[in-house]
């Protein structure tokens, strides 16, 4: 059974933006760098609405929506993104690097760790740079072409990690390289699942009214 157009539209619509900046990410010819926290924020948006409409409205506390209306999906929401930012402030530090193969940053991070620690050694895919107290692992994926400086150990340095970032995100920025292969098929599945939703919401207006009516109990 088809869902009803609204929510078929809450569900997919930060999906299918999600999947569209990752795709533009991959087209471009630079690769680009965020930190695990702002990576993290991202994809909790992009699941918000698959949320929503899932186990947000299906334990929705009766009294609540009784005593608030809809202004309790505001409440249901922020709750939401408390746990989201719980998320990030307890995930160990993480820089994230789209539109790179392994290939191409092995070289670049050896450069920046040299260049502002030169104790700085590698250790198979490990890093450590003991002046600036950072430990990391290199993780690469090879089908979305993005990488991961995910932190080894939990002793690290935020200062330092932060030092890394800026070094490597001045080295990046000059950084050339061809664009991710299933950037553009990303991209058209996106734009496939915004069309669906809105085409879906169009063709039957009075289902999206009444669908309006039960989330906001009007």
């Amino acid at each position: 059974m088809i869902p009803d157009p609204l929510r078929l539209a809450v569900a997919l619509v930060p999906v299918a933006s999600y999947l569209l900046l990752i795709g533009l990410l991959n087209l471009r010819r630079r690769p680009f760098l965020t930190t695990g926290g702002g990576d993290l924020a991202a994809l909790g948006a992009s699941l918000s609405g698959l949320v929503l409409v899932g186990p947000i409205e299906l334990f929705r506390p009766e009294a609540a929506a009784a005593e608030f209306g809809g202004y309790v999906w505001f409440f249901l929401l922020v709750f939401y993104w408390l746990w989201v930012w719980l998320a990030v402030l307890l995930a160990r530090p993480r820089l994230v690097i789209y539109n790179i193969s392994g290939e191409e940053l092995r070289p670049l991070l050896a450069e920046t760790a040299s260049s502002i620690d030169p104790q700085s050694r590698w250790a198979g895919d490990s890093l450590s740079l003991p002046t600036l107290g950072v430990q990391l692992h290199v993780e690469t994926s090879h089908a979305m072409r993005n990488a991961s400086l995910v932190a080894a150990g939990a002793k690290q340095n935020l200062t330092g990690w932060r030092m890394l970032a800026a070094q490597l995100h001045k080295r990046i920025h000059g950084l050339r390289v061809t664009r991710g292969p299933r950037g553009l098929a990303i991209v058209l599945l996106a734009f496939l699942l915004l069309s669906a939703s809105i085409w879906h919401m169009l063709a039957d207006p009075p289902r999206v009214a009444q669908a309006m009516q039960e989330m906001l109990a009007l």
